[in-house]
């Protein structure tokens, strides 16, 4: 496993979307340290910033505060990244497969427009977690992210396919403009969840916070057990997200919308029974 150190870091961030196992793959160490970076609109190696230790195999390890290092992990197919400490934003962007484990928090657009692979996130998630790049029409298109935390405003934004968790609150918009695919929350939600969605569906099972406050184009359906859920709920217990155990026969309050679109989308809200 290559294993990667912060050294040194400038007030600037660091665009280093050079940090992949596939680019990585069969270098030396001091062909890594020439791999090109950006520092601003600066050209840079990856040595001015990280010490390479370790060898080069389908497993990289990132040391360090890389709050301000961008494009970890951006595009990956194959592989492993582990990143103790936080990480900048467009963690994973893109991605389409291998697992990346952050032991800490990310910035916005972590995942956006990823089309496979595994984003866990042990800390919080900034803004526009899974969504679409403004102009794009499709956010997330497959693969699943987990944040243990929370996440902020326009998760899930246009995404077609896939799974986002979040284990605490989320911001305003969650699940804007989806056209399918699946999110979980287990806190709050802010303003205007589910937006303009077409199809997919938004799970709520903030147990001891208030449901959503969905907007009047949404309409109650119905009262039932939703028997798909425990198995997502199994699956992401699996994952060692930490879900409190819910009551058996618990019931989900259906919703329909939003019907300024399709209104085919369904949000779902956990009830005691």
């Amino acid at each position: 496993m290559i294993v990667l150190t912060l050294r040194a870091m400038s007030d600037v961030p660091v665009e280093a979307d050079s940090i992949t196992p596939d680019r990585l793959a069969g270098r030396t160490r001091a062909e890594i340290e020439q791999l090109p970076v950006l520092e601003g609109n600066r050209p840079a190696r990856l040595a001015d910033f990280f010490t390479v230790a370790g060898e080069a195999d389908d497993g990289v390890r990132v040391e360090g505060d890389c709050s301000r290092v961008k494009h970890i992990g951006r595009g990956m197919r194959e592989g492993r990244i582990e990143i103790e400490g936080d990480a900048g934003m467009h963690l994973g962007a893109e991605m389409r497969g291998g697992t990346i484990v952050v032991r800490g928090s990310v910035g916005d657009w972590a995942g956006a427009e990823m089309r496979g692979g595994r984003l866990h996130v042990t800390g919080d998630a900034g803004h526009l977690l899974g969504a679409a790049y403004r102009g794009s029409v499709r956010g997330m298109r497959g693969g699943t992210i987990v944040v243990e935390g929370t996440a902020g405003n326009e998760v899930g934004c246009a995404m077609r396919r896939g799974l986002i968790a979040v284990g605490g609150g989320v911001g305003d918009f969650a699940g804007v403009m989806m056209l399918a695919g699946t999110l979980f929350v287990f806190g709050p939600f802010g303003l205007r969840t589910g937006a303009g969605m077409k199809r997919g569906a938004i799970v709520a099972h903030g147990e001891a916070v208030e449901p959503p406050k969905l907007l009047p184009t949404f309409r109650f359906d119905c009262e039932y057990a939703a028997p798909w859920v425990p198995l997502y709920l199994r699956a992401l217990r699996e994952s060692g997200l930490r879900i409190p155990d819910l009551a058996p026969d618990g019931l989900y309050r259906r919703f329909s919308g939003d019907f300024t679109e399709l209104g085919k989308g369904e949000i779902l809200v956990w009830t005691s029974a």
